[in-house]
């Protein structure tokens, strides 16, 4: 994408009413004025709240809002150029349960309140395979302590991945620290009884990892 497309539509984000950008200041002394008050402030309403973490294009936040209009979704990706696709198509196509959050995965604990979310999704992330890059892996332990904190005691938290060490990896960690594992599925397109959520909604790379004959694999779970 070039850099005049990208300035494009990072002003166009801050046209849309369903995108919030707050700086990491904001974020952190609290002044955003939405912790805690996401249903009140933002949706006007009182439906459970579902994030997508590390959104990209916002296909699977779309997606998801699409077949729940009784939830809440909010995508949340550092690159704002990339869910513009999706904040634009919510507002085309008149869904008020839709909207984007421009910031680090990291802070989430500082902009939602304890037991403010319903559901997690984490949809194909970096899998950050090298050693060095594990504080990074989007379900470490210290990732899993920051949901903890912000979902519900009945919360849920999905990852969808193509990545088979991600899944292992994953899996291995919910094990090892005593989580439960409602589900796990290391292929859910070739798998009778994969739940009909994980295969309905396919973004622009899954499509291309199918095409390729690659695994999806989802796991489904909650945090102790």
């Amino acid at each position: 994408m070039g850099s005049k497309n990208k300035l494009k539509r990072f002003n166009e984000n801050k046209t849309f009413p369903n995108v919030v950008e707050p700086n990491r200041e904001e974020v952190l002394n609290n002044t955003l004025g939405y912790k805690g008050k996401w249903k009140d402030k933002f949706f006007k309403n009182q439906n459970p709240i579902v994030l997508e973490l590390g959104c990209g294009k916002g296909e699977y936040t779309v997606g998801l809002a699409e077949q729940y209009p009784n939830k809440n979704f909010i995508g949340i990706d550092i690159k704002g150029a990339r869910f513009w696709r999706g904040a634009k198509t919510a507002i085309e196509n008149g869904m008020h349960n839709v909207g984007f959050i421009r910031t680090q995965i990291e802070l989430v604990e500082h902009i939602f309140e304890e037991g403010e979310i319903d559901e997690i999704w984490i949809t194909f992330p970096d899998p950050q395979i090298k050693y060095k890059r594990t504080k990074h892996r989007l379900t470490n332990h210290e990732f899993l302590q920051r949901y903890k904190k912000i979902l519900k005691t009945t919360g849920i938290v999905h990852l969808k991945t193509d990545s088979e060490f991600m899944h292992g990896y994953t899996l291995g960690l919910l094990h090892g620290e005593g989580h439960e594992v409602l589900y796990a599925n290391h292929n859910v397109y070739h798998n009778e009884g994969a739940p009909e959520i994980v295969t309905t909604i396919q973004t622009f790379y899954e499509k291309q990892y199918l095409e390729k004959n690659k695994p999806i694999t989802y796991i489904r779970f909650k945090i102790a």
